[in-house]
């Protein structure tokens, strides 16, 4: 495993799976399979209804938890809420997460973040974090959050590098952790001729050519899936390195195109979006 450095000291594993879509059952199987093959970053949500199937899934694992990097995101319906991180603790069954997200830039996020950095000052929380913000809420958050956040959730694939956002990163000592990893899984993407010749050089999948690419530009990766065989390749990415050249001929693919694009409207009805996330199994 590599790790990421964040700017309060604490270590992140680079290579981990998320449970996006997951049902509470697939995503207590994905987390256990993932554990045993020796990932150690794991992705959840409130709003994904599976945190109890990922807290099942760590207790079985016989994995102790301060080897576990746990992460979990409030939705903006519990932004107000000051039990909602306790409630989250409650379903995944642990007394702190490593990093926790507000999920959307709605509602009110600014009560949202001074929650987070009130767990985070009562050791709830480990790692502040910001998922799907524009840069000007960001910037916000930068130029008066009283306790500066680690890192990002966006976006990211070769296609779509976030080369702008990572300047006002790399300024500020924070992370990005990419979700859509692979594209989307997008065929063009992954059957890009560069990939194709590197996984052949390399005795890897295009997949797994991707996701190196990821880690040696810096980025945190959770790719999903459900598949034991896929979780494994995800994870098996560390035993070889790309040439500097070879980062140099991906770079050329950048289309600074990307796969989600929600209007502001449809970002602000997130606020209103009611869910009963305690009723998840």
């Amino acid at each position: 495993m590599e790790y990421l450095t964040l700017n309060n000291g604490v270590k992140m594993p680079m290579d981990g799976i998320g449970v996006f879509l997951f049902s509470p059952d697939e995503a207590e199987s994905a987390v256990k399979s993932a554990l045993k093959d020796g990932v150690r970053l794991i992705d959840t949500a409130n709003a994904y209804m599976n945190e109890r199937g990922v807290g099942r899934a760590i207790k079985a694992s016989g994995v102790p938890r301060e080897d576990i990097f746990l992460v979990t995101k409030l939705w903006p319906t519990v932004y107000t809420d000051a039990n909602a991180i306790n409630e989250s603790l409650a379903r995944l069954d642990t007394d702190y997460v490593d990093l926790l997200f507000l999920h959307q830039s709605a509602g009110d996020w600014k009560a949202g973040y001074k929650l987070m950095e009130e767990g985070y000052k009562a050791g709830k929380v480990k790692a502040l974090g910001l998922s799907n913000f524009p840069e000007e809420d960001l910037q916000w958050i930068l130029d008066n959050a009283e306790i500066k956040p680690q890192m990002v959730q966006v976006e990211a694939h070769p296609y779509y590098p976030q080369t702008e956002l990572k300047k006002t990163l790399d300024a500020n000592g924070m992370g990005l952790m990419a979700w859509y990893p692979l594209g989307h899984g997008d065929k063009a993407l992954i059957d890009e001729v560069v990939f194709t010749k590197l996984a052949e050089k390399y005795g890897k999948t295009n997949a797994q050519i991707i996701l190196r690419w990821h880690v040696q530009n810096g980025d945190v990766v959770i790719p999903g899936s459900k598949n034991p065989e896929h979780i494994r390749d995800n994870f098996n990415i560390f035993d070889f390195k790309l040439t500097p050249e070879e980062m140099a001929e991906i770079a050329k693919i950048d289309k600074n195109v990307r796969y989600y694009n929600a209007e502001p409207e449809q970002v602000q009805a997130f606020a209103n979006m009611a869910m009963d996330f305690n009723s998840q199994k």
